[in-house]
């Protein structure tokens, strides 16, 4: 087994294979376990087949925890972060009756981040993440700005025409989302002249909402990879 590579970051060989395999698997017996008429044979094969998997990662966990280099890099690293939170609420939820604390086992959703790390692709998305990280904080915060200005707005020409949809500037924040983002499910539209015109404005710009982040991130993205051929040519000639 082949534990690093020329850089130093820790490798597991053939074992990667197996881990993205018995990850998937593990996906899959989540899901089949919220299967409502489920037998109590399935659920306790799911559930050994958790503990095998649990134990699987605890194990993978301390020996990445164990050889990485410095000391505890590793478990300050995104993906150091990911694979604890996979197998923690496990541990936190066996044994002991802390009923609010179950809802921490939805965490176990984290384990499909594990797949990333063997996945060359996810470092470019993350590289192109930073590049368009401060556009996009920014492009975030004026969205939140339309957006409330969109629910005060639609609240305003529509709430006495209809009080019982457009009760409050936070109950019309969910019209708002839905024509910003362009969605539409149509449980609650305007009725009012104003307000079908307000909707008309709120949809052009919604427009933008979805367009703009993506033409950033496209570009990030185009600029990311670039970086990587570029690191690749010149790790090639040295």
């Amino acid at each position: 087994m082949k534990l690093r590579d020329r850089n130093g970051r820790i490798q597991f060989g053939r074992w990667e294979f197996l881990i993205q395999l018995i990850i998937l698997l593990n996906l899959f017996a989540f899901a089949f376990e919220t299967l409502p008429n489920l037998s109590e044979t399935w659920r306790n094969y799911l559930y050994y087949f958790e503990v095998f998997t649990v134990s699987l990662f605890t194990v993978e966990y301390l020996l990445r925890l164990f050889l990485s280099r410095p000391r505890f890099s590793y478990a300050r690293s995104f993906f150091g972060v990911i694979d604890l939170l996979a197998i923690l609420p496990f541990y936190i939820s066996t044994g002991i009756d802390l009923r609010a604390v179950r809802s921490f086992r939805l965490l176990r959703l984290f384990q499909l981040f594990k797949l990333a790390r063997y996945n060359s692709a996810i470092q470019r998305f993350h590289r192109a993440f930073l590049i368009a990280r401060e556009e996009l904080i920014l492009f975030g915060a004026v969205a939140l700005i339309v957006l409330y200005l969109a629910s005060v707005g639609i609240y305003h020409f529509e709430h006495e025409a209809q009080p019982e949809v457009f009760q409050s500037v936070l109950h019309s924040m969910w019209w708002a989302v839905t024509t910003l983002t362009t969605v539409g499910y149509g449980d609650s539209f305007p009725v009012t002249l104003g307000g079908k015109f307000f909707t008309f404005v709120v949809l052009v710009i919604g427009l933008g909402i979805v367009a703009v982040p993506t033409g950033l991130f496209a570009s990030a993205l185009s600029q990311a990879r670039a970086s990587e051929q570029a690191e690749c040519s010149e790790n090639l000639r040295d």
